[in-house]
């Protein structure tokens, strides 16, 4: 299954960061579990339980502990666990999973316009599955990047309600992650 068609059935991503959340998700609906949270030492049991809920397993590489930023964390995932994939704020780690035939997310801050053009330049380098915007509360910026891309587009960080998930939808999100355990089930 591509990205954008796992996006369309299940556009809500849990984003797990703690233990009671990763209990809390897989008793959801959703499909995809962004794991931000762990240590080297338990990521590989934190991606089973993911998987033996038949949900798909994304690792935020940049807050694991113990991982350096290097792509050798890409290699350390790839090799000992069973992740589909990661999300990065860094583009060599996003590039070197794309590589390794993971999935491969681009997590961007977008806070000025330097971050947007920034951006446009890493999705024309090596075109990542998708590209999760934070925070995800701007529809006014997710409508600009959708004119700019048609990777897929996750919308994260910020969403409280479900006007916010909405809005993010109407702006041209493919998906939205969320920390906040009510806004699985919307």
């Amino acid at each position: 299954m591509n990205m954008i068609d796992l996006l369309e059935t299940s556009p809500v991503i849990a984003a797990v960061k703690n233990e009671s959340g990763l209990e809390n998700c897989l008793k959801t609906e959703c499909r995809v579990v962004f794991l931000l949270f762990g240590t080297i030492c338990d990521v590989a049991d934190l991606v089973d339980r993911v998987k033996g809920a038949g949900k798909i397993a994304i690792v935020h590489v940049d807050l694991i502990q113990g991982l350096s930023s290097k792509e050798v964390a890409v290699d350390f995932i790839h090799r000992n666990t069973r992740a589909d994939g990661i999300i990065s704020t860094k583009s060599p780690i996003v590039k070197h999973a794309k590589e390794l035939g993971m999935i491969c997310i681009q997590r961007t801050f977008v806070v000025d316009s330097m971050a947007l053009s920034t951006l446009k330049k890493q999705i024309e380098s090596f075109h990542p599955d998708a590209i999760e915007i934070m925070p995800g509360v701007m529809p006014r910026v997710i409508q600009k990047i959708r004119q700019e891309t048609e990777l897929p587009l996750i919308a994260g960080g910020l969403l409280s309600d479900k006007k916010d998930i909405m809005a993010a939808f109407e702006a041209g999100a493919d998906a939205v992650s969320t920390t906040r355990e009510e806004l699985w089930y919307v």
